[in-house]
């Protein structure tokens, strides 16, 4: 017996920026996503921009790319996009080496990852009944 594949076919608008080959691991990009994941655009951009980490340039630039895809490509409204998904990939690692003493050498390991961020057109809510 052959296994039948599920198709979902969903309405949501979703629109997708990959940012290759940025200089930083996996693991110092996972806090960093898992954190404006579900937020808005705009309140993604600016937590991204009061953030310490350097690496957080680069993922601004890749959210600002998915909303001009999103803006010129779909003609979706930017305020009402949201991040819906947002994880890193590793790539390459660059392997260098550095003298040590008595003729030794260490490795250095430079990795590098991939980002995708995945937007979302958010849906009004509708109200049943007025609050008045």
């Amino acid at each position: 017996m052959k296994k039948k594949k599920k198709i979902e076919k969903s309405n949501e608008k979703t629109v997708k920026s990959i940012n290759n080959n940025i200089r930083s691991s996996v693991r110092k990009l996972n806090p960093i996503l898992k954190g404006i994941v579900g937020k808005k655009v705009d309140i993604a951009i600016r937590d991204l921009q009061f953030s310490e980490k350097r690496i957080t340039k680069d993922i601004r630039k890749t959210i600002s790319s998915a909303v001009a895809n999103a803006e010129n490509n779909f003609q979706y409204d930017i305020d009402k996009l949201i991040v819906k998904e947002a994880y890193c990939g590793k790539k390459i690692i660059m392997k260098r080496f550095r003298p040590r003493a008595k003729g030794r050498a260490a490795p250095i390991l430079k990795p590098y990852s991939s980002v995708t961020i995945i937007l979302s057109e958010s849906k009004k809510m509708e109200s049943h009944g007025s609050k008045s």
